[in-house]
């Protein structure tokens, strides 16, 4: 699919290398270009005294160099390889790609018809741009986790770096877009990808919802059909019952026709529905109802946890996790003619490709 495409990956940690990991398994080509250090990820959660699973995660099929940008013989060979490169990625804060000369601006020189993107935690000309940043951060700033909140309300820190990865994908699209303009008019383009504007481009329906109703978590609400229930053996289940359709034949089958006028109520205590409810999925343990689940047309799905996701069987059946070197991988989309792992090594050795 993107055969012969070129990418020179100045990123580190988790965003980038997300990015670049999209555009790896769809055939491209992406070097790193590492400081003589290595990635900071490299060192991370390590395996018998190698590099641990960040690492080997979101880099597989990765090239390594490593060069110190700041001595000019090791630079131009970083120049050399742009100079036949399609893509340039990097993460640096606003300003260090131009104290390093690989800023777009000079490269564009060497390489007019060059696909940049700088990725970055506030864009490149905002008046916070010069700030640190992490996942957490992204996710408060673009309202995002003031959705994501406790019974009492409060906002929740998630399990999952939702913002960097979220970061990652938007920034191989708009990369994949920027190789199509330059197919289209034979230029380069600059692309100034934020992570909080990623997640604040989440945040769409609220806005609007929000600048007509006045309420802040409006969108999502659609009561008691439409829940996370606990299961008899403390597991937990969602229904998504909103269409009359899913929510008759959700209460047909567990014959409790009595529920079928409640859809829309409230889960409140004070909800003899919202009660009745509760008690019912406590009368089930978790595998009854995710036997339920896939035999009831009713929007019904069980709270997985890791562990369990690699013996789904929709899962297994799209070979979307797979084991190999020792680790489960899992692909970042469906490949439907070879494994997502058709790499020679698990991931490249600190300057391996130098």
């Amino acid at each position: 699919m993107l055969a012969g495409i070129k990418i020179i990956d100045f990123t580190r940690y988790f965003p980038g290398p997300v990015a670049t990991l999209r555009l790896a398994e769809r055939g491209a080509e992406v070097i790193k270009i590492e400081e003589p250090t290595g990635d900071p990820a490299r060192f991370m959660d390590m395996i018998n005294g190698e590099e641990g699973c960040i690492f080997r995660s979101q880099n597989r099929g990765k090239k390594s160099v490593a060069l110190d940008l700041k001595k000019n013989d090791q630079l131009e060979k970083a120049l050399e390889l742009i100079r036949t490169a399609d893509v340039v990625i990097e993460s640096f804060r606003p300003g260090v790609p131009k104290k390093l000369g690989i800023d777009y601006r000079s490269l564009i020189e060497i390489n007019p018809s060059l696909v940049y993107c700088s990725l970055s935690g506030f864009g490149q000309n905002t008046s916070i741009s010069h700030l640190g940043g992490h996942d957490l951060n992204y996710l408060a700033l673009s309202g995002v986790l003031a959705q994501l909140t406790d019974a009492q309300g409060r906002p929740i820190k998630p399990n999952i770096a939702m913002a960097d990865l979220l970061g990652g994908i938007v920034a191989s699209e708009e990369i994949l877009a920027g190789l199509v303009q330059r197919e289209r008019t034979g230029k380069g383009v600059y692309l100034d990808v934020s992570i909080t504007e990623t997640m604040l481009s989440w945040m769409g329906l609220h806005v609007s919802h929000q600048s007509v109703t006045g309420e802040e978590h409006g969108i999502n609400d659609h009561g008691i059909s439409y829940y996370i229930y606990e299961t008899k053996d403390q597991r937990y289940m969602t229904i998504g019952a909103i269409e009359d359709k899913f929510w008759n034949n959700f209460c047909k089958a567990v014959e409790r026709k009595d529920l079928i006028q409640g859809h829309k109520t409230q889960p409140h205590p004070d909800n003899p529905y919202y009660q009745k409810m509760v008690k019912l999925f406590k009368s089930r343990t978790f595998s009854e109802w995710t036997e339920f689940s896939t035999r009831v047309d009713c929007c019904m799905a069980p709270v997985l946890q890791t562990s369990e996701l690699k013996h789904q069987v929709p899962f297994q059946e799209r070979q979307f996790i797979e084991h190999k070197w020792g680790l489960d991988y899992v692909a970042t989309s469906y490949m439907q003619e070879k494994s997502f792992l058709d790499f020679p090594n698990p991931f490249p050795k600190l300057g391996e490709h130098n």
